[in-house]
């Protein structure tokens, strides 16, 4: 076998992403927030950036550095002017963006634990002191918990808090906080007692001095103890069942005068949880005895129950959505017309100080580079943002040209319109409208919008008109909003009545959108 070396000269060609237009694409994704805090950030890292207050102006004959904006493109970012579809500024930008490539695509347990039994009471948990308090009174201490607003602390802090502040037996009070550490937001434990052991180092090294180990037996009465003890009723449960048991158990305590109405409820609940979750009520009546409308009474009354009791201790906050721009309709010219929502970007400039110190000769070598640096990414920086504004300006002009019809009429006029259309229309990449108008929103005249819902797929009505799969989906929840709920319609059924619409679906068709409507089937929809 025989090895030899040579040396071979080929040339190729590769497309590398220079970070500036790595940068660039970055910002032109990023939604309005976000591009906030971006420039937050760098106003506050680079001291050649500089925010223009309101009423400012451009100190005159003021030079700007070799790499930065000049002068006239410091008066185009002050004093920037709304685009027309037909404005030719944006077809640079447009271009930088043209050969990157194609954007991605579009983005109970089996066994119940043991019920609760009505020995299981809340005194039996509390020492002797404490507990005959409760055979008159209510704790003062629980009651000021109960009436005190949740503070703005997680759920785990919470009860961690209310434990603590709990007369529990001593025995039981580090089981209970152990086991506190593993209740879920929602208010669920999950996990199994053995594991809430194994997992905590200080009780599973227990020494013999110190008892050892719990036992199951003293780590089920110490979870009872939280699930009795701690507000909101329900928390703690290991599965749904378990946790409405609580919060009725905890209704009757509250009005003993109602434990006739609440025990039809428990007796439900612990018995027939399956069948009412499948909205069997005339089966429920049979088992039971109990009349239809004696049924409906019992589920209406278990509207005032939670299955996420957790969520009443730390709700989960709706994150704050900024429209990136607005939509209004102007009436002189009978069209509606988009603009940026500007008011949370501050203009930016280049700090003329800085630039002239970097132009002098007699400033240090080091100085100077670290300005020149500092001042290529303020205005890489400037140009990616005006930059990002004239792009999706341009698109969303597309959008409201294109989508008329849905402004004017609502939802079910909603038309396909895929984004290699509008590439085409703007003569530019697919990639660069799909980053345009990823996690954007429009405020308009029909409420806060996602700017990427208007680019969707269609079919044709049986009159050749097109119409997108989103109106096809408005139009089903509006047929199964007015169907009779009595006798509600099947999914061949609806797909009978949207064809009657003059669209054409399959059941199977059907059967999805109305699972992505969150619309239960026809049997979950029936009323009794």
């Amino acid at each position: 076998m025989r090895f030899d070396t040579s040396q071979h000269m080929r040339m190729s060609q590769q497309m590398k992403l220079a970070p500036r237009m790595i940068q660039s694409m970055e910002i032109l994704q990023m939604p309005l927030l976000q591009l906030e805090e971006r420039i937050e950030q760098e106003l506050e890292a680079n001291p050649t950036l500089e925010a223009v207050e309101p009423g400012a102006e451009i100190v005159e004959g003021a030079d700007a550095p070799a790499d930065g904006p000049n002068e006239a493109d410091l008066d185009a970012i002050e004093n920037e002017r709304p685009l027309e579809l037909g404005d030719s500024a944006g077809n640079e930008d447009f271009e930088r963006l043209d050969s990157f490539g194609e954007a991605n695509p579009e983005l109970w347990q089996d066994e119940a634990p043991p019920a609760l039994t009505p020995s299981d009471r809340r005194e039996d948990f509390l020492p002797q002191h404490a507990s005959a308090r409760l055979d008159g009174e209510r704790d003062a201490k629980s009651d000021a918990m109960a009436n005190t607003a949740a503070r703005a602390a997680s759920m785990t802090e919470q009860l961690v808090e209310q434990w603590r502040m709990s007369e529990v037996d001593e025995s039981l009070r580090d089981l209970g906080e152990a086991i506190i550490g593993f209740i879920e937001d929602d208010g669920y434990l999950r996990t199994p007692l053995e594991s809430v052991v194994d997992k905590t180092p200080s009780l599973a090294s227990r020494d013999a001095e110190a008892g050892g180990p719990p036992t199951p037996e003293q780590m089920e009465r110490a979870l009872t103890a939280v699930q009795l003890l701690l507000e909101p009723a329900g928390i703690g449960a290991r599965d749904v069942r378990e946790c409405l048991l609580l919060q009725v158990d905890a209704m009757v305590e509250q009005s003993p005068t109602r434990a006739a109405e609440w025990a039809v409820v428990r007796r439900l609940i612990a018995d027939h949880l399956d069948d009412l979750a499948q909205n069997r009520l005339p089966k429920i009546s049979e088992k039971t005895g109990l009349s239809i409308d004696e049924v409906k009474r019992a589920v209406e009354r278990m509207g005032v129950l939670s299955l996420a009791p957790g969520r009443r201790l730390a709700p989960e906050s709706p994150s704050l959505l900024i429209p990136d721009a607005i939509v209004e309709y102007d009436e002189e010219q009978d069209r509606y017309i988009a603009y940026l929502n500007e008011t949370r970007l501050p203009a930016l400039r280049i700090n003329q100080e800085y630039a002239k110190l970097a132009k002098e000769r007699e400033a240090p070598k080091e100085t100077k580079e670290f300005l020149r640096k500092n001042l290529s990414n303020a205005s890489w920086l400037i140009d990616a943002v005006e930059q990002r504004k004239r792009t999706l300006l341009r698109v969303i002009s597309v959008v409201v040209d294109a989508q008329r019809d849905y402004f004017d009429f609502g939802p079910q006029s909603l038309r396909p319109l895929p984004m290699t259309q509008v590439a085409e229309q703007l003569g530019v990449h697919v990639a660069t409208v799909s980053r345009a108008v990823a996690e954007k929103h429009l405020m308009t005249p029909r409420g806060v919008v996602p700017l990427r819902g208007f680019f969707t797929g269609g079919t044709q009505t049986e009159s050749g008109e097109e119409v997108s799969w989103d109106a096809v989906k408005a139009a089903l929840k509006e047929v199964i909003d007015a169907e009779d709920k009595k006798s509600p319609l099947s999914d061949e059924a609806l797909a009978e009545e949207v064809k009657k619409r003059g669209i054409e679906i399959a059941r199977r068709t059907v059967a999805k959108y109305r699972d992505q409507l969150g619309i239960p089937s026809a049997r979950l929809r029936k009323v009794f």
